[in-house]
């Protein structure tokens, strides 16, 4: 993505869910952002939460929101951490994590970040260098260019459509 210069933070705010979702899919942020919400009937998206609300319970700063727009899984004194059930969508949460950063740096915090992935007992250092920055605000550009659509970006198949929460309403 295309670095952007000057943004507009304030107007560009989001929720962590519709940058991952940018890229996971821009029709799925289209119709989540309208309402069209499908994984409350979805088994993989329950084993994603139940896996992020049983995982590592020792720790205390649990499910932190921000001004009601980002949810960061774990809090630490240096570091903030998302846990995903999966790693196949590396670059979705990658950038999710890359957008909290960015949100806490404007609130004056800076931290590092981590996801951890305890079905495959991994974990990723993720850093908010200046070309993560300027990838950031390029995504927050490009959710905004898509809620703005008239009507839903056009269906592109993906090796994953065939799991995803919405297949039945853009394929059935």
């Amino acid at each position: 993505m295309e670095a952007v210069r000057g943004i507009d933070f304030q107007s560009l705010k989001t929720t962590g869910v519709k940058v991952n979702y940018l890229y996971v899919c821009e029709r799925k942020l289209w119709l989540f952002d309208r309402g069209i919400q499908m994984e409350s009937k979805s088994d993989k998206v329950l084993m994603g939460k139940l896996t992020g609300e049983n995982s590592y319970p020792r720790e205390e700063k649990r499910e932190v929101l921000i001004d009601n727009l980002i949810n960061i899984d774990i809090v630490g004194d240096d570091e903030i951490r998302e846990v995903k059930y999966s790693n196949r969508m590396h670059h979705a949460d990658r950038i999710q994590l890359l957008y909290y950063l960015y949100y806490l740096k404007r609130l004056g915090i800076e931290k590092r970040g981590v996801i951890n992935y305890p079905k495959i007992r991994k974990r990723e250092e993720v850093l908010l260098t200046a070309d993560a920055e300027k990838e950031v605000e390029a995504a927050l550009v490009r959710v905004q260019d898509i809620l703005q659509m008239d009507k839903p970006p056009q269906l592109q198949r993906k090796p994953y459509c065939a799991k995803c929460a919405y297949y039945e309403f853009c394929w059935g």
